[in-house]
């Protein structure tokens, strides 16, 4: 029996966490491997971040998906079979973290190819994918269906899930949104240069509360994005625990993990179509 996506909520929040340890750094250059104040500046993500954030989602009892790029999962073995061990869900994010707009399409395949062989020898069962830095080319949703996924997170062409055709079959698109991600609120590195301003924590629950209670009106998907290295500080993580606290407290918001909006969203005879296709250019009117 198919039912709209949303399940009757004024709107469903997907917390999602980005567990990117050093690759973002790493995919600027793998000289910055002997920045060890960078590094480690990027390892305090899964060493301190996440076993914070995990705690506070145990405490409030909701669920999350992890987007983990195979390299961190290989360099770290137990790391997202803790995840997976409390419930939440562990979703694809590439294997290096290099976006795909910088790959040919032949890297792209290669690099989604063997972050997915990362988890499969981990036996962790993947549902979705989302893009390094967004960055998805016209390829990234043919991959992602025809590596038997459902879902992608790396588009911005709704505020809802819609469908997106392609050769090997259908994908739902959860949708993402700069202002729905603590990196533009709170990363900062001088090298590689990374950010300029450091938010507060009060701004950006302002922020988030306020495209909650939007989203809310025009029932949409709440899809946030963070990062344990940025957002599992102790005063973010408080006000990361004062948004879910404050979702709960609406009392008309339902909290999910990706996987499960995509089935959802599957069978909801309702659900957009949006072909995923790159537009003319005229060459003498838009030069490289």
């Amino acid at each position: 029996m198919s039912e709209n996506w949303h399940g009757g909520a004024a709107a469903v929040v997907t917390l999602t966490f980005d567990v990117d340890a050093e690759t973002p750094i790493l995919a600027g250059g793998r000289d910055y491997a002997r920045h060890a104040s960078t590094m480690s500046h990027q390892a305090y993500g899964p060493d301190v971040g996440l076993p914070r954030i995990l705690g506070i989602l145990d405490e409030l009892e909701v669920p999350a998906t992890f987007f983990v790029p195979g390299w961190v999962a290989e360099h770290r073995p137990a790391l997202a079979q803790s995840i997976a061990e409390r419930g939440h869900e562990v979703a694809h994010h590439s294997y290096s973290h290099r976006p795909p707009t910088s790959m040919t399409p032949e890297e792209e395949r290669a690099d989604f190819e063997r972050g997915m062989e990362v988890f499969a020898d981990q036996g962790i069962e993947i549902a979705g994918h989302r893009a390094a830095l967004w960055e998805a080319t016209w390829q990234t949703a043919e991959l992602v269906a025809e590596y038997g996924l459902r879902y992608d997170s790396s588009l911005m062409g709704d505020d809802r899930p819609y469908r997106v055709p392609t050769m090997s079959g259908d994908v739902v698109e959860l949708p993402v949104h700069w202002s729905l991600d603590d990196w533009e609120q709170y990363a900062f590195l001088p090298a590689p240069h990374v950010g300029s301003v450091i938010e507060s924590p009060q701004k950006v629950l302002e922020l988030w509360r306020a495209e909650l209670d939007g989203m809310r009106h025009y029932r949409c998907l709440f899809n946030l994005c963070v990062h344990p290295f940025l957002s599992g500080r102790p005063g973010r993580a408080m006000a990361l625990r004062r948004l879910i606290e404050y979702a709960l407290e609406c009392g008309d918001v339902r909290f999910a993990r990706c996987r499960d909006v995509a089935a959802a969203a599957l069978t909801d005879p309702d659900l957009p179509v949006r072909r995923s296709q790159a537009p003319v250019v005229d060459p003498d009117v838009y030069p490289l």
